[in-house]
Order: structure tokens, then C-alpha cells, then sequence
């Protein structure tokens, strides 16, 4: 028999879009690489918006969560500039009547509790399942799996959220190497952050600290050869380095653990729908971190497909209309969140002098200019529609 809706992947994006339709007359499986319980190995950093809060306080989520020791620090200020030139941007919660811009957000935490919020609600989950392929007809979709004692599931809609977009047919993805890695670290501190993030462009490329819990989430754009040297540096000489580079406008770095690297790419679906199928989050576009938009954008997708899922009678779950009518609902703030990210990226990544004055003039106008940085500020938080 046919299940109403299989999601693909019960990373925080799938189980966000399970857990909201967890409450309605739906057949709903979930199917998931990882042994039950099971968290990622390694702890990382997510950038919400207030946006996203909003999304988890409606699933009933987000209490537990911020109270949750060391799960959640927000940001309550953004200080945005570039290295070797004037202008910047400061962004404040208290501009936008809002008592945070955005949170640093464990991804154990948070993936902790989706999936203990899951196990009490009449999903199915089927972890131990890996998808090998998806693919859809007139009549239903059929997901392919390993594990879970069983070959294949079939859905009136499936919705592959994994990251995993290549694997559905009539989907393909176009893929963009930035030919830098990302090196990510924390930073410990000698001062307080108070709540404060720091966004840096520099000629290399954007450096950003994050602040959580009582040190800084560093994310430093690199060639893969600098990086590879930074990675290995003596601590002290590392800090020497990081303080060099990202200038005087923030220091009292005093130590640093846990560095690694991963490459940039921006990777995008050609389309966000097959035959009975659907893709969100990093199976729709996985983006460069700058700017933080890619999480926020897939929770985005995953709340908003939920919506057209429950406004649908079940008879229609997965077809042509239903589709259309996701498809087209967020083509707007997905094109936006695309296209805004990779522009930072060519008009702040790269060391052309030419561009400095028009570059810092943009941010000194926007800085100067409250209507104009309200709006910037809340399609940040919120995304377009």
C-alpha cells in the first residue's frame, strides 16, 4: 500500500517537514541513513534567523531547545565591513523590534530534539535505510532503498531532503566550484562577544565569526593550499595569522580547537520538481555559508511545502497541480536567496581594487539609510515572497 507522503533524509530539514505534518490524517515515513539515535559524529554551527525560530516555536520545539544548556546563543547584532576599505553595516535586533536577529544553534541539539519530538508523534521512521533511488509515475512514487528489509516504498508524493537531489529522475543539478574551502574553528576569547557577529570581507574572501556559547564559531574563506596550512599552524601563530587578517575591528582572540576545512561549491537543482516528487533543502541548492542563507532557506522550503501539502486533499497529494502550486511558491524567495548569496560572493570575494569604493559606498548607504535597511534586514530573516 501506498504511503501519502515519504520524506528522504530526517536531517533537520526532513524532520522539520515531517514534523509539521506529524498532527494531520497522513500516512507519512520517513526514511534515514542512521541507526535510531544516532547523531552526527562531529558537533557544527547553524546560523537561524529569527525567521527559522518562528518555524520551530509553531512546531513546539523551540522552548526546549533554548533551554537546552549550550544549544542556543543569540546574535543580536551584526557588523558587516570590508577589509582595505570604508563603509560598513551594522544590523540590530532592536531596529527590527525583535529580541534576537538570529541564533547559533547547536546541530546535535537541534537534531536531538526533531528526532525526540518525532518519536512521539505517529510518523513512521524507518532508519537504516539509505535512498538509491527516486523516481515517480502518474500513479505514485517509488523510492528505492537499502537496508530496512526491504527493496523499495511507494508514496503519492515523496520529497527527498538529504542532499541527495542527483539520485531523482527528471532532476539534475548544476554544480559551481568556488575553488576555496571554508576553515572552520572555535575561537576562544578574552573579552565577552555580547551577543555580537562579525561578517569581514577581505580580498581572499569572506571571513565571519558567530558568536556561541563563550567563544566564537569561525568560518574562514581560503585557497585549499592556505588552508591546509592554517589547518597545522601552532595555535598562537594560527591567532597571530586570524587577528592579522581580519583586522582591528574585532581582536582578544586568545585561543583556538576543533579546526577543519570543507570545499565552497553552489550547488543547484535545475528543478524542484519531478513526477510525484519533490526536492528541499541542500537537495534543492546547497549554497556558499556567506551571508548564513542556505539552512534558513531549506527550513523555508520545508515549512512551505507543508502548508500546500495540508491545504491538499489527498487525492491530489503529489500530483501535477499540487506540485505547481509549491514550485511556484517559492520560486521567488528561492531564486532571491540564490542569486543574493552567490552576488556577495562575486562582488565580495575577490581582491579588485576597483570594486572597493562602490563596494563600501553600498554598505555605507545602507547603513544611512533606515527604510532601506529594514527591508534588507527582514528578507534576511524572513526570505521573499
Amino acid at each position: 500500500m501506498a504511503h501519502d507522503v515519504a520524506i528522504v533524509g530526517a536531517g533537520p530539514v526532513g524532520a522539520t517537514l515531517a514534523l509539521a505534518l506529524a498532527d494531520a490524517d497522513l500516512d507519512v515515513v520517513v526514511v534515514d541513513p542512521r541507526a535510531p539515535g544516532e547523531v552526527a559524529r562531529a558537533d557544527r554551527s547553524l546560523a537561524l534567523s529569527h525567521g527559522a525560530r518562528l518555524v520551530f516555536e509553531r512546531l513546539g520545539l523551540w522552548p526546549g531547545l533554548a533551554a537546552t544548556e549550550g544549544a542556543v546563543t543569540p546574535i543580536v547584532t551584526i557588523d558587516v565591513s570590508q577589509a582595505r576599505g570604508f563603509g560598513a553595516l551594522t544590523l540590530d535586533a532592536r531596529e527590527q523590534g525583535l529580541p534576537a536577529l538570529g541564533y547559533v544553534v547547536s546541530y546535535r541539539a537541534l537534531q536531538a530534539a526533531l528526532d525526540g519530538a518525532l518519536r512521539n508523534t505517529r510518523v513512521e521512521m524507518r532508519y537504516g535505510a539509505t535512498a538509491r533511488s527516486v523516481a515517480g509515475t502518474t500513479a505514485e512514487a517509488t523510492i528505492g532503498i537499502e537496508g530496512a528489509g526491504e527493496e523499495s516504498l511507494q508514496a503519492r508524493l515523496a520529497v527527498v531532503a538529504d542532499g541527495a537531489g542527483s539520485s531523482v529522475a527528471g532532476i539534475t543539478r548544476t554544480r559551481r566550484d568556488y575553488g576555496q574551502v571554508a576553515l572552520v574553528a572555535a575561537i576562544a576569547l578574552s573579552l565577552p562577544h555580547a551577543g555580537v557577529a562579525w561578517e569581514r570581507f577581505t580580498p581572499d574572501g569572506p571571513v565571519a565569526l558567530l558568536p556561541e556559547r563563550d567563544h566564537y564559531a569561525l568560518v574562514w574563506t581560503q585557497t585549499p593550499e592556505r588552508a591546509a596550512r592554517l589547518r597545522d599552524l601552532p595555535d598562537a601563530q594560527f591567532l597571530a595569522e586570524l587577528a592579522a587578517h581580519f583586522g582591528s575591528r574585532r581582536g582578544g582572540f586568545a585561543g583556538v580547537a576543533d579546526r577543519r576545512s570543507f570545499p565552497l561549491v553552489l550547488e543547484v537543482a535545475t528543478a524542484t520538481t519531478a513526477t510525484r516528487v519533490a526536492v528541499i533543502g541542500n537537495a534543492a541548492q546547497a549554497l556558499h555559508p556567506i551571508a548564513g542563507q542556505g539552512f534558513n532557506l531549506g527550513l523555508r522550503d520545508a515549512w512551505e511545502l507543508a502548508q500546500t501539502v495540508l491545504a491538499t486533499p489527498r487525492g491530489e497529494l503529489g500530483g501535477a497541480a499540487m506540485l505547481e502550486r509549491h514550485r511556484r511558491g517559492r520560486s521567488l524567495d528561492r531564486r532571491a536567496g540564490i542569486a543574493f548569496t552567490h552576488g556577495l560572493v562575486q562582488l565580495f570575494g575577490n581582491d579588485r581594487p576597483w570594486l572597493s569604493a562602490p563596494r563600501g559606498l553600498g554598505l555605507a548607504l545602507l547603513d544611512a539609510m533606515p527604510f532601506a535597511k529594514r527591508a534588507f534586514t527582514r528578507a534576511m530573516l524572513f526570505g521573499l515572497r
